[in-house]
């Protein structure tokens, strides 16, 4: 990796670019890398998620953030990471990944023109390596062999003992560790997380920094949704993303309430706005980005909280013409 890489020592103005101030120095490296996440100008940050993951990068603390599907766990995470000018790699710990996946194992390989058993490297080990901050996602759905692989990370020192390679490795100074749950280890409550466990608590107690992640407030995610679906940005659009949003509040009220199993995601708002876009009917373009995924019983009331905000049934076609005309 390029040597400018190596140290972040470039101070940035943490109120300019976050909008709001900390008690400790803030720096990017100086230049960027293809390992880098764009930058999204457009990105709204939550001011006490944002302050846990700049300690994270700055204080290398080991930082967990918690929070319902859609929130934009991982994009946080990596929209900080952009500003910083700091790689980034995120690894899905699904059903699928393995501890091979991640420590390596024995391959043959070509040397010479010879075949010759080698040891390469998994993932983590080689981020390990690297000024990388590593974002372990869906952390709570991760298998129990690779949960105790992780687990030596997360002590103090942040050493990792390598057996098959027969030597203790000592991470960069610049390695970060990050990850993203949505049931903070103590189990899926709401029935909506297939494939999660209840984490092992003295492995959760080694995450020095734990955020929560919410959704926005309205006018946020109204700001979200305009600045992802700019034909709506007028006086009617913005009109209509409010009313857009308002629906997808609540939906969050009723499922706090236990009336429906499913709600609205920001992620899903804006999937109904841009669908409106290609549709050209905000009923239709409803249906088809939500109210299909619920369950049958629930649809009548969640086509009630359309109505309140539509004064209309999704069952109904609303062109977008007629809306923004």
């Amino acid at each position: 990796m390029n040597q400018n890489l190596t140290a972040p020592q470039q101070p940035i103005n943490v109120e300019q670019t976050f909008g709001f101030k900390t008690n400790f120095q803030v720096c990017a490296f100086e230049s960027t890398s293809e390992a880098v996440p764009v930058i999204d100008p457009d990105y709204q940050f939550d001011p006490d998620v944002t302050l846990a993951i700049l300690a994270g990068f700055c204080a290398n603390r080991r930082t967990l953030i918690q929070g319902l599907h859609g929130t934009g766990k991982s994009s946080h995470i990596e929209q900080v990471a952009a500003r910083l000018n700091w790689p980034c790699m995120r690894i899905n710990l699904d059903g699928q990944i393995s501890r091979l996946d991640l420590i390596g194992k024995e391959s043959i390989v070509l040397e010479q023109g010879h075949q010759v058993t080698k040891f390469q490297e998994g993932l983590l080990l080689q981020c390990l390596q690297k000024p990388v901050a590593l974002v372990l996602d869906e952390y709570d759905a991760g298998r129990p062999d690779v949960m105790f692989v992780i687990q030596q990370l997360l002590e103090q020192n942040g050493q990792y003992t390598s057996l098959e390679q027969g030597k203790v490795m000592t991470p960069h100074r610049n390695f970060r560790l990050f990850a993203t749950c949505n049931t903070l280890g103590l189990g899926d409550s709401y029935g909506m997380y297939s494939g999660t466990h209840v984490l092992n608590q003295s492995q959760l107690d080694r995450w020095t920094v734990i955020a929560t992640l919410n959704y926005l407030s309205a006018q946020h995610e109204v700001s979200i949704v305009l600045a992802k679906a700019p034909y709506l940005n007028n006086p009617r659009g913005r009109r209509l993303a409010r009313q857009m949003v308002a629906t997808a509040q609540l939906t969050r009220s009723g499922f706090e309430a236990g009336d429906i199993s499913i709600l609205m995601s920001p992620r899903t708002v804006i999937t109904w706005a841009q669908n409106i876009d290609l549709l050209g009917d905000i009923a239709s373009a409803f249906r088809l980005s939500f109210l299909n995924r619920c369950d049958g019983e629930e649809r009548a009331l969640i086509s009630e909280y359309y109505q309140r905000c539509f004064d209309g049934s999704p069952e109904a076609t609303l062109p977008i013409q007629q809306e923004l005309a």
